[in-house]
């Protein structure tokens, strides 16, 4: 006789099961904010679609908490995997465009403190770029730090580069 525990056949604890639930609540409430063509687009279930309707017209904080524990309740049913994919997706989307905003900072900010050569630097990469138009917006941004002024050059030469992209 084998008295051995094998932690693979053991079905999966209360605590697990319950942070599952949790998992999947939360999920649910992340889906309550997003806009109905995403919810088709997930191809949800009908009984789903309904209750996260309802939860969005809901704001009695008991009410809503009840209808939330309602939603995790549906999403048990139905696979996850598509609902997560879609939220990762936004997130990295959302991080490209933060990633390129800092690019474009960088680049306004070098050629404010650099001059000439870093606007060659970057005239080499964007042909189309206008050299004139940017030296007379780096000049006006440096003027301007100079002498503590708003940064109104400084803004408009980081949307003459964010259009250029």
């Amino acid at each position: 006789m084998n008295d051995e525990f094998d932690p693979e056949s053991a079905p999966p604890s209360k605590s697990r099961l319950k942070r599952d639930a949790h998992a999947l609540q939360q999920l649910g409430t992340r889906l309550v904010d997003l806009p109905e063509s995403v919810w088709s687009m997930l191809n949800l279930p009908d009984s789903l679609i309904a209750a996260l309707r309802e939860a969005g017209n809901l704001h009695v904080r008991g009410g809503r908490k009840r209808q939330l524990q309602f939603i995790g309740k549906l999403m048990r049913d139905i696979d996850p995997g598509p609902i997560q994919d879609y939220f990762e997706q936004v997130q990295l989307r959302t991080r490209k465009l933060a990633r390129a905003h800092h690019d474009l900072e960088a680049w306004r900010n070098r050629m404010i403190e650099e001059g000439d050569p870093a606007i060659e630097t970057f005239l080499e990469q964007h042909a189309q770029a206008d050299r004139q138009q940017l030296r007379q917006l780096v000049r006006q941004a440096k003027k301007e730090r100079a002498h503590n002024k708003p940064p109104k050059s400084s803004r408009a030469l980081f949307r003459y580069i964010r259009d250029l992209e």
